[in-house]
């Protein structure tokens, strides 16, 4: 088995797993970019009801992730996962057959209570060996960015053809055949990954959200989702009073994503080439915060607004990509798990948030006032980032290890943190493994595992 690239077993969990993740979240996009033309047919609409609708899957995604990623450690992936989409289904289908804005927040509240996404990564990594699990999860990332992608393309078409709830009966199909995949395509798990890199623990939890660098990751991808949520509450009305019709909206969001894509990779590049990362990392936010600005004042123009949401989507996409690697090289060695947790579920607590203070805005005020609340929010954590710390460059490692005491596992790891390479080290003797964040182009694997089993 070559440890060079990824075997047949990971190149099929990689491609099932990440298609499951794919087609749930473009289930959940697809709302997006027509709710807020289609919501008002609905009975008893309004801005605050129509932001609800739009950000209700995040606050039960946010509030279940991490217990489901426990209940996954326990009663075992598929099932966990297997359930989620059942519940995703059916929430899918409550929203389809509502014809009053009550049931579709009820409908999106229960498609968001199918909170699989940590059973998912945790599948992915008990399905791969650890130095080809960063391949595997960089393509469960690729198909999430592209389902967001497609999501704003296929919505206004789905939605045009077959009208609001056929958009949820489509989310349903793509639930059942999500469901099909983990069936019979996603292989079965051979072994664990060491859990605490891959699932949250209760007793870290409390630590790490007062961890004050990781807690400026956390607030910034709450700001993130909370402005993306709250934008797409007004921006589809915009381009329809700029002259452009809903089924033409996709010619407009398809090529500014693509070109947001690869406009945001030469920067990624230069940051990380130059040692530039946390400037790299302030200008992103301040061009979001300034493209939010812009988006409240200039005028409803169809040049304007394919600028402003190209410009958007370069700043949204630049920090997507750009967190988590960051979070990876911040987190504690042996917590990754929990610390994802907490970043994921920040994540969907701003989509709640976007929605709900969204709605709400437009609703007491001019619409225009949510892009400039979102430009204060956003500027704020400008302020809240510029204390974030560099940080040596690391990877994650685990590697199983003996030990015949807990004396002897603390020996093991003093030596460990005074090899070349290793940044830090911490040893589990309960779980007789070691989580290790090293620099890989420094650190000799041969001794350290050589250490680990003497």
């Amino acid at each position: 088995m070559s440890a060079s690239g990824l075997n047949s077993l990971e190149k099929k969990a990689a491609f099932s797993l990440a298609t499951v993740f794919g087609l749930r979240m473009l289930g959940l996009f697809m709302i997006l970019p027509v709710f807020a033309i289609y919501g008002p047919e609905l009975t008893g609409f309004s801005p605050i009801w129509l932001g609800l609708a739009i950000g209700a899957y995040g606050l039960t995604q946010a509030l279940l992730q991490i217990p489901m990623g426990i209940l996954s450690d326990k009663f075992g992936r598929k099932p966990i996962i297997m359930g989620g989409l059942v519940v995703f289904a059916i929430g899918s289908v409550v929203a389809a057959m509502s014809d009053s804005i009550y049931g579709v927040v009820l409908g999106r509240a229960l498609q968001g209570t199918g909170a699989i996404a940590s059973a998912i990564l945790a599948l992915a990594a008990d399905l791969t060996r650890e130095e080809q699990r960063p391949k595997v999860m960089a393509t469960i990332g690729m198909f999430i960015g592209l389902s967001f992608t497609l999501a704003l393309v296929v919505g206004p078409l789905v939605g045009e053809s077959f009208g609001l709830s056929g958009l949820f009966w489509f989310t349903g199909i793509l639930t059942i055949f999500a469901m099909l995949m983990i069936q019979f395509m996603v292989p079965n798990s051979v072994h664990k990954a060491p859990k605490g890199d891959n699932v949250a623990m209760l007793d870290q939890l409390g630590h790490l959200v007062k961890h004050p660098q990781l807690a400026r990751l956390n607030i910034g991808v709450f700001v993130l989702h909370m402005a993306l949520t709250a934008c797409f509450i007004y921006l589809p009305t915009r381009l329809v009073d700029s002259g452009l019709a809903l089924e033409q909206h996709w010619r407009l969001y398809l090529p500014t994503l693509l070109g947001s894509f690869f406009l945001m990779v030469p920067f990624m590049i230069f940051g990380i080439k130059k040692g530039k990362e946390k400037e790299m990392f302030m200008a992103a936010i301040t061009l979001l915060a300034v493209t939010l600005l812009m988006f409240g004042v200039l005028a409803n123009t169809t040049t304007t607004l394919i600028v402003l949401i190209l410009l958007f989507f370069v700043a949204f996409n630049y920090l997507e990509a750009t967190m988590p690697s960051i979070l990876s090289r911040i987190a504690p060695a042996g917590v990754k798990g929990s610390a994802m947790g907490i970043f994921s579920s920040s994540q969907f607590f701003g989509a709640f948030a976007g929605g709900a203070i969204g709605g709400w805005l437009a609703n007491s005020f001019d619409a225009t006032v949510v892009f400039l609340v979102m430009a204060l929010i956003v500027t704020i954590w400008l302020f809240a980032a510029s204390g974030m710390k560099r940080h040596a460059k690391s990877k994650s490692f685990s590697f199983a290890a003996h030990f015949s005491s807990e004396q002897q596992a603390d020996e093991v790891a003093e030596q460990l943190v005074n090899m070349p390479g290793v940044v830090e080290a911490t040893l589990v003797y309960s779980e007789a493994v070691a989580y290790l964040k090293l620099d890989d182009k420094v650190a000799n694997i041969k001794e350290i595992k050589a250490l680990l089993n003497s």
